[in-house]
């Protein structure tokens, strides 16, 4: 651990001459805006140590990364039953893809895939009006970061609202085969607001690091999830985290990970610690390039993949 933040220096020296590579999620207005030029990253260990590179504590939207959250809320308010809604097994498909969906009769493949997660913020809006719904998310989320300064980008939301026919589709789909309980439009206002979080690097990995510490949050002490569900959460990540570049991101770096088209990916080092970083330039199946290429340089030189060093 002593060398951790040597070997985060030496992986931002060699991603820099490379910075700007990928291509920004343009098919959203105000992500479109974003400078690719930028990179960062920060590692919070379960000992409560941080290490940080490059633009660390630069906000950015985390976009489907807010999942893993929502998943463990869910999961909070209706254990298990989440599955009769929802699947457990990687899509092999895009992560908006309709075709899926259609054939398997409004059951989603897997909580991280669009369809899966509008159908998990119908489960957290139980009982709840829509901004009831955020407004606890927004809680989590500083409650497991310590930090009341994490905020939901509202331009952001309002992009997506504008542009994301693709979203209703699946949504509406859903609706029609019984799927969702809520109205469309309020379950979709959830999902794009929880969509525009905005966080750094180190509020990230620090709001993630219940799953890299058995469930619970060793800087603060809180019990979030039982050690089973944070394993199994951990695994649906690695599964299941980087839409149909999951196995591609198992094969290289070989830790439990999940991706945003902001171009965040959060990833875990079980029982070591919890990473995050960003570059808003994406590879072909929107999962940020040189992150990807940052967390592989990061498992090689620790040997944290899951699979042994």
């Amino acid at each position: 651990m002593a060398d951790l933040q040597a070997t985060l220096d030496s992986i931002y020296a060699d991603i820099q001459p490379r910075i700007g590579e990928g291509k920004v999620a343009d098919y959203i207005p105000e992500l479109a805006k974003v400078d690719p030029q930028q990179f960062g990253m920060a590692i919070v260990t379960v000992d409560g140590k941080v290490y940080r590179v490059g633009n660390a504590d630069t906000a950015f939207s985390i976009q489907s990364i807010s999942k893993v959250f929502m998943l463990t809320l869910a999961l909070g308010k209706v254990g298990e039953g989440l599955w009769k809604r929802v699947g457990r097994e990687p899509s092999g498909s895009a992560f908006n893809s309709i075709v899926q969906l259609e054939h398997e009769s409004g059951i989603p493949r897997n909580p991280f895939i669009n369809a899966g997660a509008i159908a998990v913020s119908d489960v957290v809006m139980a009982g709840h009006a829509p901004r009831e719904a955020i407004g606890e998310l927004l809680r989590f989320v500083r409650y497991l970061a310590d930090d009341e300064s994490i905020t939901i980008d509202d331009k952001v939301a309002r992009s997506e609202t504008q542009t994301g026919y693709r979203n209703f589709a699946l949504a509406n789909f859903m609706r029609a085969y019984r799927n969702l309980d809520h109205p469309v439009d309020h379950v979709l206002g959830v999902y794009f607001h929880q969509c525009a979080l905005s966080m750094t690097c180190e509020q990230l990995a620090r709001a993630g690091l219940f799953l890299a510490a058995r469930g619970s949050n060793p800087t603060t002490g809180h019990s979030v999830v039982s050690p089973k569900r944070a394993r199994r959460i951990n695994a649906l990540m690695l599964t299941c985290g980087h839409y149909d570049g999951s196995g591609d991101f198992a094969y290289h770096v070989g830790l439990p990970g999940k991706s945003g088209v902001g171009g965040g990916i959060f990833a875990v080092a079980p029982g070591i610690a919890s990473i995050a970083v960003w570059s808003p330039g994406l590879n072909k199946v929107g999962n940020s390039q040189l992150g990807a290429a940052a967390l592989e340089m990061l498992a090689a030189r620790t040997g944290w993949s899951v699979f042994g060093d």
